[in-house]
């Protein structure tokens, strides 16, 4: 043993071992063996599979758990179908009253929960402990509040069903809590599965909702790997699916959930940056980065792993931060003074692997510190890569490992062009001592979540996720209550008859009009693009009929150029999202009145066109004007929260528009359909590229004209008539499309659902449900705003 005076000279931490033995216990009380948790209890069937948990210190077995198959997705799921109806029927008070009781017997057993996790997945008992167990106590007492405010904060709306939620291997604890807090606030039921790596701390937390006698069936867990997980995603009775882990995997269940009628959140992978400028504190940065890059080894969605610095400063950050990865300590997680613990598994040992391999062959500068030697088992050493290419793969790709790349830029422009490369947005870190420059680029970033001065702040006030190849959906505040819940009317919405969207569109080079329609309509339809009228790319039109189904006009036939066209318009408006919000409500009163003025022209185009009778025709354009005076007014008043964190800190919750929206109308009142729909997207900022009715595509070319006459600047809105499942195909593929609605059959809902899964767009479909058009509650409102923007969350220092 060292005397004190040799502790003091070398200043060396000694060994602070965390005590095992009430987990070994519980372990032991089991047998090691452990079953699903399904309607209340630890449920056996005949014929059950094994795998093994494995301790990642030292390949020793933990426990054997059930590998759950289709018996047992089945009977928790039907545990969850039975128990909703009552769990739903209770009060907010006594749901909250549950929730309140877990948030206290996790509290009363978090030393026991962070040892066991620990012992599962590999990381630090000091992450577990301090941070993890203290942040899922405070998910259910935040979302108990929820659950007795719902009713009074969330009007008409009601939970969705049963909700199948899959956890990743990260954090497991902490991601069941941002899952099932919000879940059962809002009156739903659960099924939910751990990663197969980290099963156990979810396990124990089964007995926990047995001790607060939690109503059976309410929460239900399933275990095992991707199979089971397979399992929920097809199940047909789960009507909500949640999500976190890789994007790819990400993808395919977008693509296996597509036209399911499934809701969606999705929360995946991230490459997040973490910018330094030339007046930040240095030392908070660098212990910033040590935060930010290796908590949980790195195993992080949101790991910054992404250094950018300055020119001016990139030697010295460079330097400082070689000199306390030096210090870093790498060892037992059950160690309070450990810094790293171990990688999760063998698999990702061999990706991490793969990705510093791949640097090295590049050329980029490795860095590791010098106490280095030889790697045991999972055990993983801090990597440091300099003098490396933006568009490496170590740039690009997610590490999941303690491993840093650093670039660096000039000026402020630079580093956001820099922390845009990438087709993640989950997260970002700006470190500057001056706040207009933080506030300045903090709005430009790609991320959901940026913190200033600091990295790695959660708290269940305020909403996290991402955009992009990241995912969409919040967890969190009130926006992750909006995830587990929908508008009541919505379940009784009639369908749309399945003739109504058989028309398809043929090419013409001339038609024969009906006589009688003659002077009604005198030419050809074009499309309007850029603000102006454009011919259509193949230089065909379409026949256009009334009601009677007599030819009088054609319109353009558009086309996959027609899209990329009008998307690039779009893009180049990028100013009207950067335009004060008075200025948008301006230009939406100025487009009301120019069509309050043409109202009886407009009137007799629909009376025409469609036959409805004059009466419906005028209550259209009326209702169309009182729709864009409804988003004027809510241009300058749609604004965001602040929501107050456990931390000296608040976040900024920021509505942001999605940039470009592609938005599909469906065959019906054509005029009112195409206000309903851009109305909302423009007020909050976004520039849309539209597709009118392809039945009756002449109202909506007509109204380019009070467009042209309301001053609405060029690519804020475009048109592109023609057939709109086909144009629909190639806006909801199109990677520079933020989000698509789309208004139309079951069908064509699903396509759209498909075609999203490339850049994991954010869409809004019908599946072929009918909304009353002239019912405010169904057809404007907060709803569309909502599905408007995506909220970032920006973290400020405030407070003593």
């Amino acid at each position: 043993m060292k005397s004190v005076r040799e502790i003091f000279e070398t200043m060396e931490y000694g060994s602070a071992p965390e005590e095992t033995d009430a987990a070994m216990e519980w372990l032991d009380a089991h047998r090691r063996i452990f079953y699903p948790f399904i309607n209340g209890g630890f449920a056996r069937f005949i014929d059950q599979c094994y795998f093994e948990s494995v301790d990642p210190r030292n390949g020793l077995i933990l426990a054997r758990i059930v590998q759950c198959g289709e018996i047992e997705v089945d009977a928790a799921v039907e545990a969850a179908k039975s128990a909703f109806h009552s769990w739903s029927a209770l009060t907010g008070y006594d749901r909250a009253r549950y929730l309140h009781a877990i948030a206290s017997e996790v509290q009363k057993h978090g030393r026991l929960f962070a040892v066991l996790e620990s012992l599962d997945s590999g990381q630090p008992i000091h992450e577990s402990q301090n941070i993890e167990m203290s942040l899922v106590a405070r998910h259910f007492y935040h979302h108990a509040g929820w659950a007795h405010l719902r009713n009074e904060t969330f009007i008409g709306y009601e939970p969705i069903g049963i909700c199948g939620q899959i956890i990743p291997r990260s954090f497991p604890l902490l991601m069941l809590a941002w899952k099932i807090a919000p879940a059962l606030a809002a009156g739903n039921t659960v099924v939910i599965k751990p990663a197969a790596e980290t099963s156990l701390a979810t396990l124990l937390f089964a007995e926990l909702l047995q001790q607060i006698q939690l109503p059976p069936g309410v929460v239900n867990i399933v275990t095992g790997d991707a199979t089971t997980g397979e399992l929920i995603i097809r199940h047909r009775y789960i009507q909500k699916f949640v999500f976190t882990g890789s994007t790819e995997v990400g993808r395919q269940i977008r693509l296996e959930t597509a036209g399911s009628g499934k809701h969606l959140s999705l929360s995946l992978g991230s490459k997040s940056p973490f910018i330094v400028f030339d007046d930040a504190d240095l030392d908070s940065a660098v212990e910033g980065i040590v935060n930010a890059v290796w908590a949980g080894q790195g195993q992080a969605c949101c790991a910054g792993s992404r250094l950018l610095l300055q020119e001016s400063i990139y030697e010295k950050v460079l330097a400082n931060l070689r000199h306390r990865m030096e210090t870093l300590r790498v060892g037992d997680p059950l160690d309070r003074n450990t810094d790293l613990g171990t990688l999760v598994s063998a698999e990702q040992l061999r990706q991490t692997n793969r990705l510093v391999e791949q640097a090295k062959a590049d050329g980029a500068t490795f860095w590791q510190p010098s106490w280095v030697r030889t790697r045991e088992n999972l055990y993983y050493p801090p990597i440091l890569f300099s003098d490396i290419e933006p568009s490496s793969a170590l740039a690009q790709e997610e590490i999941f490992g303690p491993i840093v790349v650093a670039l660096s830029f000039r000026h402020a422009r630079e580093a956001v062009e820099l922390a845009n490369n990438t087709v993640y947005g989950l997260t970002a870190s700006v470190w500057t001592e001056n706040m207009s420059m933080a506030l300045e680029v903090s709005p430009r970033l790609k991320a959901g979540t940026v913190w200033i001065n600091s990295t790695n702040l959660f708290d269940a006030a305020s909403g996290f996720g991402g955009c992009g190849k990241s995912g969409f959906a919040r967890e969190g505040g009130s926006e992750g209550m909006y995830e587990y819940l929908i508008p009541g009317w919505e379940r009784s919405l009639p369908l749309y008859e399945r003739n109504e969207f058989d028309l398809h569109p043929r090419a013409v080079a001339s038609s024969p009009r009906d006589p009688r329609a003659e002077g009604l309509i005198n030419r050809a339809a074009k499309h309007y693009i850029g603000g102006k009228q454009v011919r259509p790319d193949c230089g065909h039109s379409y026949p256009v009929k009334d009601a009677q189904d007599r030819i009088v006009s054609e319109a353009a036939l558009g086309n996959r150029k027609d899209i990329r066209n009008a998307v690039e318009a779009a893009r180049k408006a990028a100013n009207w999202s950067r335009t004060t919000a008075h200025e948008r409500a301006q230009t939406l009163y100025r487009i009301a009145e120019n069509l309050s003025i043409r109202a009886a022209e407009f009137s007799n185009r629909l009376h025409s066109f469609t036959g409805a009778g004059e009466f419906e025709s005028r209550r259209e354009v009326d209702k169309a004007v009182e729709r864009l005076f409804y988003y004027a007014a809510w241009s300058d008043k749609y604004d965001g929260h602040v929501h107050l964190t456990t931390y000296k800190r608040v976040a900024l919750a920021m509505p942001e528009p999605w940039g470009v929206m592609g938005q599909i109308c469906p065959a019906e009142h054509p005029l009112l359909w195409l206000v309903t729909l851009f109305a909302p997207a423009i007020a909050v900022g976004n520039r849309v590229v539209m597709v009118p009715s392809t039945r009756f595509p002449i109202p909506a070319t007509d109204f380019c004209q009070v467009l042209d006459s309301s001053d609405v600047p060029p690519g804020v809105i475009n048109l592109v008539t023609g057939h709109s499942d086909d144009l629909a195909k190639v806006l909801a593929q199109h990677d520079d499309v933020g989000a698509v609605w789309y208004i139309g059959s079951a069908k064509g809902s699903a396509a759209i659902e498909r075609d999203t899964r490339g850049n994991l767009k954010a869409s809004w479909v019908n599946r072929g449900t009918r909304r009353n058009l002239f019912d405010d509650h169904q057809a404007q409102g907060w709803e569309y705003l909502r599905h408007a923007v995506q909220i970032k969350n920006i973290w400020l220092p405030y407070g003593e």
